[in-house]
């Protein structure tokens, strides 16, 4: 075994006996394709790089062989690599797609390797994703933006690019693999559903500089809005500061206050037609009785506070919108699974949820600001399902797994 193959499964196993084809093409973001190789594979996939000539000519296959423990091709031969490639991989991701790529794929010219691939791919069902990657006034040019609405229109999955300055860039590896993750496990199963997902705490004032909240990173919201769009479904995010990137394809409204933070969830709810709304957010539960406007002197000495409750968002959501599909996330400190379970099941009859999402704060390996979790999921019918130990983005999928069905089923 080649010795780089050794990653493979370091992070976590989601994509475990999937091997995915990795297209680069000749933009100078084809550096950050090496990175992207190795954060599949420690994801648990097995990698092939395919690459166009004028990619070859900025960065050396070699590179690529060494990353992945598969040589790179940039030229095929007498033995059809490509339906070989077609036939025994499970997706592929186009990363960077150029200007000049994408218009090929778009009106099927194959007359580069990955081009080639990549329609042999989509011929054979496989999900094929793209990441276009170039100038911006490029990217804005009717032919480029025809490119990619066919390549949409073609079945093809497109992540829209980072958009900074004049630069249409390529996004976070990590995003990338996420994305990969998604098309290559579930598809656009979830085409058609519109879901409103909260992330993230919320922070109450004492004065200018000083403020009540949570540990809370904002990760396993972020991670479940990410997932349901990346496979199809339509996302608006109500998240409060973040310790994560805020994903920019996604509709985003940033709030800071418990109150804050429910109006926001109640003005996009009677926006549009939600079918589901996941209460991923922590809104801290107490703020000060008292708020000052200017910084408190703490030469001054001690000081007495009263705290008050906030409103309560699940209980006020369930009020308002009866017939939405409501899951609701209950973090606890206890001391066993079973006064857990015990715990999430009275607060999923007490407001009237559809579902809800427990895991043990006690533990210092899972919840707050961790990247991996472990939770119970119950749903109103009584039905409990354990996810072992793994990362957020692996509980989102189960999430939303479980939300699809019984939401498509009621």
């Amino acid at each position: 075994m080649h010795p780089s193959k050794k990653l493979i499964g370091e992070e976590s196993w989601a994509l475990r006996g999937r091997r995915i084809v990795l297209g680069v093409t000749g933009s100078v973001a084809c550096y950050r394709s090496v990175d992207l190789a190795r954060k599949l594979m420690r994801r648990g996939a097995e990698v092939h790089v395919i690459m166009s000539e004028n990619a070859a000519k900025l960065i050396s296959p070699d590179l690529f062989r060494w990353a992945t423990g598969n040589p790179a091709m940039v030229e095929f031969t007498g033995d059809i690599e490509h339906v070989e490639l077609a036939e025994n991989s499970h997706s592929m991701i186009v990363a960077p797609a150029t200007a000049n790529t994408i218009a090929k794929m778009s009106v099927g010219v194959a007359d580069t390797s990955v081009t080639l691939t990549s329609l042999t791919m989509r011929g054979a069902g496989k999900p094929v994703g793209v990441v276009p990657v170039m100038h911006l006034q490029l990217y804005r040019s009717p032919q480029v933006r025809q490119g990619v609405e066919r390549l949409r229109e073609s079945g093809y999955y497109v992540l829209d690019p980072i958009i900074e300055a004049d630069k249409a860039k390529m996004p976070n590896v990590e995003d990338i693999a996420h994305f990969v993750e998604a098309i290559t496990l579930r598809g656009a199963d979830l085409a058609g559903l519109n879901v409103l997902v909260t992330a993230g705490p919320t922070r109450e004032y004492l004065d200018p500089v000083r403020f009540l909240t949570n540990p809370s990173s904002g990760r396993m919201g972020v991670a479940l809005a990410m997932e349901a769009y990346f496979r199809g479904a339509s996302v608006s995010l109500v998240h409060g500061p973040l310790a994560v990137r805020r994903p920019s394809w996604i509709r985003s409204i940033p709030v800071e206050t418990t109150d804050e933070y429910l109006r926001a969830v109640l003005e996009e709810l009677e926006r549009g037609e939600f079918q589901a709304a996941i209460l991923a957010g922590a809104p801290i539960d107490f703020r000060f009785g008292r708020r000052f406007s200017f910084k408190l002197d703490s030469s001054e000495g001690g000081l007495d506070i009263n705290l008050e409750l906030t409103p309560k968002v699940v209980e006020e959501v369930r009020r308002r919108f009866p017939n939405l599909y409501l899951v609701g996330f209950a973090a606890e400190t206890v001391g066993s699974d079973e006064e857990l379970v015990e715990r999430a099941e009275a607060k999923l009859r007490k407001y009237q949820l559809n579902m809800i999402v427990a895991n043990n704060v006690a533990r210092r390996d899972i919840g707050f600001a961790s990247k991996m979790n472990e939770v119970y999921i119950i749903d109103e019918d009584g039905r409990r399902f354990h996810v072992p130990k793994a990362t957020k983005v692996e509980v989102a999928r189960t999430v939303l797994d479980m939300v699809r069905a019984r939401v498509k089923g009621r």
